[in-house]
């Protein structure tokens, strides 16, 4: 039963990770998105 816990843990973990590691993809690319708008608004200026 331990090795079950274990084992399950370990996949609700690495879960977790990629929940984490895309939730960062979708923020870089909001900055990325800003950051272009912020150019090209200086560049109109």
């Amino acid at each position: 039963m331990h090795k079950s816990a274990i084992v399950l843990l370990a996949v609700l973990a690495l879960g977790a990770c990629e929940t984490v590691k895309g939730a960062g993809r979708d923020m870089q690319a909001a900055g990325h998105a800003v950051t272009k708008e912020a150019t090209e608004t200086q560049g109109g200026m």
